[in-house]
């Protein structure tokens, strides 16, 4: 059980006034969120003007190595990113500074190529599953068993139907006996119902501006830090409201 933090993610700069979008500010954030209790980062690595950017990985993971010795340091993969398969692939394949895994999402058409290229280079695997339908396909796939862990993602806003949801994909790698460790995060008002039944449950968590900027009384959170130490104050047992 461990707890995550994911830095930036896909937000613009108006979503926080403290979001790191440029270099400094993920090196500056990762340190913060590591003394706060973060024992893993998830980083968006960006270009100079701020766009996500696969290429960009050499030089961000060198920088928050740098930072942040020893913390395991990922990555995503999203579709969206360089919006071109083969683009994607090629930017994966010229990384130097291999981060230590890379999220995966099992919705994306060429998730299975994109596992099999990370597995190739030595890179670990969160296979993101996000619906029933990308838990199906998931256990279905060769090697699926051969993942970093499983990260249940759930965008949906209604918390009823957000935690039938994660049962329900919890359900189908139950039914494949699949074995892998597991994070859970919600979104925007999902993020601490889901933090407290990761606890629950015993699986890992993540937060972070990438996830969303409200602490758990609904107030905006100053930066990341203070959202990875209430996360990790719940995970210890000693968050008290």
């Amino acid at each position: 059980m461990i707890v995550q933090a994911c830095l930036n993610g896909a937000r613009a700069s108006d979503f926080h006034p403290r979001i790191p979008l440029k270099l400094e500010d993920m090196v500056h954030d990762s340190a913060l969120s590591v003394a706060a209790g973060a024992a893993e980062l998830h980083l968006h690595p960006r270009t100079i003007e701020g766009k996500e950017s696969l290429m960009a990985v050499d030089e961000t993971i060198l920088a928050v190595r740098r930072s942040c010795p020893g913390t395991l340091i990922g990555v995503s993969t999203g579709a969206w990113i360089e919006n071109d398969e083969g683009r994607t692939r090629s930017c994966i394949g010229q990384w130097r500074e291999l981060p230590d895994y890379a999220s995966v999402n099992l919705s994306e058409h060429d998730a299975p190529g994109i596992m099999e290229l990370l597995r190739h280079r030595g890179v670990g695997i969160e296979a993101g599953l996000a619906s029933i339908a990308d838990a199906e396909r998931f256990v279905k796939l060769p090697g699926h068993s051969r993942v970093l862990r499983v990260l249940i993602e759930i965008e949906e806003q209604a918390l009823n139907l957000a935690r039938q949801l994660a049962d329900d994909i919890a359900a189908v790698l139950d039914r494949a006996g699949l074995r892998r460790p597991v994070l859970l995060h919600g979104v925007d008002a999902t993020v601490w119902p889901f933090v407290e039944l990761a606890y629950r449950r015993r699986w890992s968590t993540r937060v972070g501006l990438e996830d969303g900027k409200h602490l758990k009384d609904g107030t905006i959170a100053p930066d990341n830090a203070a959202l990875v130490a209430q996360a990790v104050r719940i995970f210890r047992g000693t968050f008290a409201g």
